[in-house]
């Protein structure tokens, strides 16, 4: 049997099983990155099995999550983060170095290679031929110390691209249209894989918005081949030699093939509270908005925001909109302020925000009461932008810079404007120095651990019978976000005891006390859930709270 991209990287990596749909495998993980709000959990698990130092290829930590410190909890964290970092191994990217998925993209990824990553969105990097997926803390913490990690060898779904995507229609709407081909549920177990000549009419940064937004789709992975497209852009990055050419072989065999005609993509929209509720944007053009938000791992490439400034050069941003622009790593923003953009995106009107994950994950920005937020982020679920009552729809960034200038949903081709073609650089302006090596002399590290960070939950085994109670009862797709919230809460992550008082807040407020007193009383509690319960960022949070709440179903 020909083999596809999937199979072929798989097999090199495969330490336990083999390659059969459906069947446990165990691989070897060459690279690991961690970002802090999931991190801090990861490193007190990596630190509790006892290791000197970590045994990957490669493992970098992030700070780019909780970067807004208000109290003494983000920073504390950050402090413990550079510690374990200098003394275990590991790279660590400073506050404002960027977004995990954007530096790692451009920095560390690497063609034919395996990542595992504790963030959802860790398959960007399938953009560039690697394996990427992303888990738990505690999965990444067995990586770390040199154990396989365990899946189901998935099945592999061809999504065969062809012809090209027209002007103003983005890779942001080929994402939408996935998802509302494959919505957000039914597709566990399953990898997609990019083919067809479609493909080489898309550049990196395209390609991994395409396979960050898999994620929503609940696929193991997504992945591109390593074509001469990805040679030029790991040039451009300095790092030609890092390249490897991945093809799928022209007869491999897939579990389903699946045909995308860009040029009959249109702009779209994903409309509230889930990121596959998508129709055109046309059918929405006229709605008023309130706030535009440019950025996240998804949309904050050269080339996004770039193509953003083209459109809002010797514009005004509507009176009754507030634009918010993040770059998703400090290169983004060093080379488009080198080539003038930053510039014309501040005079057109537009907030300038770190680069980090900030409005994405609701721990700034959050809209006003009942707002309309347009976002190119990758996730609209109720209240994760921080307001309970706002309606968040994803788009690409040329459709927020559009609704940004008129201030109300408007498809970007009725500008009536020439499309802005944004050319990548041949080499990027590139500084590295926010990125810290470890020290040379670990012994000599001593671990910082500020009062925020508490002992890593242990559990007991499963007991024969269940006893106990219904703690509560909830709808369909409830994401971990529904679960334990991010935002202002996500400061709490390395303290399980204190997170834990926020399990289900946005549901019932009232959860924490009843699951506590029913614990107490020597019972066990119970979730009642509809479908695709727990979709959405591999938070393993949403586990471990309920687990110490004494949740055994």
């Amino acid at each position: 049997m020909r083999k596809s991209i999937t199979q072929k990287i798989l097999e090199e990596h495969i330490v336990e099983g083999k390659f059969e749909p459906g069947e446990e495998i165990a691989i070897k993980i060459d690279q690991t990155l961690t970002q802090d709000a999931t991190g801090t959990m990861a490193y007190l698990q990596t630190e509790a099995m006892g290791v000197a130092n970590v045994k990957t290829e490669l493992s970098v930590s992030y700070i780019d999550h909780n970067t807004i410190q208000a109290g003494f909890e983000n920073a504390d964290d950050h402090r413990y983060l550079q510690s374990i970092a200098s003394k275990y191994g590991i790279l660590l990217s400073r506050t404002g170095n960027g977004i995990c998925h954007q530096v790692h993209l451009e920095r560390f990824g690497k063609p034919g290679k395996t990542l595992l990553g504790s963030d959802s969105h860790t398959p960007t990097c399938g953009g560039i031929g690697m394996i990427a997926i992303g888990a738990g803390g505690l999965d990444v913490a067995v990586a770390m110390v040199g154990g396989p990690f365990y899946l189901a060898c998935p099945k592999v779904i061809k999504l065969n691209l062809k012809g090209e995507l027209r002007p103003w229609v983005t890779a942001k709407d080929v994402a939408l249209k996935v998802l509302e081909t494959f919505t957000t549920k039914g597709n566990v177990g399953c990898v997609f894989e990019y083919g067809g000549d479609g493909v080489k009419t898309l550049s990196v940064p395209e390609r991994a918005t395409i396979t960050n937004m898999g994620a929503e789709c609940g696929v193991t992975t997504s992945v591109f081949p390593s074509d001469e497209i990805t040679r030029q852009f790991l040039h451009a990055q300095g790092r030609a030699q890092d390249w490897l050419e991945i093809r799928a072989d022209e007869d491999a065999e897939y579990a389903k093939v699946v045909e995308i005609d860009l040029s009959e993509v249109v702009p779209l929209v994903a409309c509230p509270h889930s990121p596959d509720n998508v129709k055109p944007v046309k059918e929405l053009e006229g709605m008023a908005v309130n706030q535009v938000c440019i950025g996240s791992c998804t949309n904050s490439s050269y080339k996004d925001l770039m193509t953003v400034a083209r459109i809002l050069k010797g514009e005004k941003v509507h009176p009754d909109v507030d634009v918010v622009i993040a770059p998703g790593s400090k290169q983004v923003l060093e080379n488009i302020c080198r080539a003038g953009a930053l510039t014309d995106l501040i005079s057109a009107g537009a907030r300038i925000a770190e680069c980090a994950c900030g409005f994405c994950i609701g721990n700034s920005y959050a809209p006003a009461t009942d707002a309309v937020s347009i976002r190119t982020s990758n996730r609209n679920f109720r209240g994760r932008s921080g307001t309970k009552t706002a309606k968040v729809y994803l788009v690409s960034p040329e459709t927020a810079a559009a609704t940004a200038i008129t201030g109300k949903m408007t498809d970007p081709r009725d500008l009536g404007m020439k499309y802005p073609l944004v050319e990548m650089p041949e080499q990027f302006y590139i500084d590295d120095s926010m990125i810290l090596q470890p020290s040379k002399t670990p012994e000599d590290v001593e671990i910082y651990r500020g009062q925020n960070i508490g002992e890593p939950p242990s559990n007991s085994p499963l007991p024969e019978d269940i006893s106990g109670f219904v703690a509560i009862k909830v709808a369909d797709k409830i994401t971990t976000d529904h679960i334990i919230p991010a935002g202002s809460r996500m400061k709490y992550r390395s303290n399980i005891a204190k997170y834990a008082k926020f399990v289900f807040e946005m549901e019932d407020k009232g959860f924490y006390k009843r699951a506590v007193q029913y614990r107490d009383k020597g019972k066990h509690n119970v979730i009642v859930a509809g479908e695709s319960y727990g979709q959405g960022s591999s938070r393993e949070h949403a586990a471990l709270c309920p687990m110490f709440l004494g949740v055994k179903a």
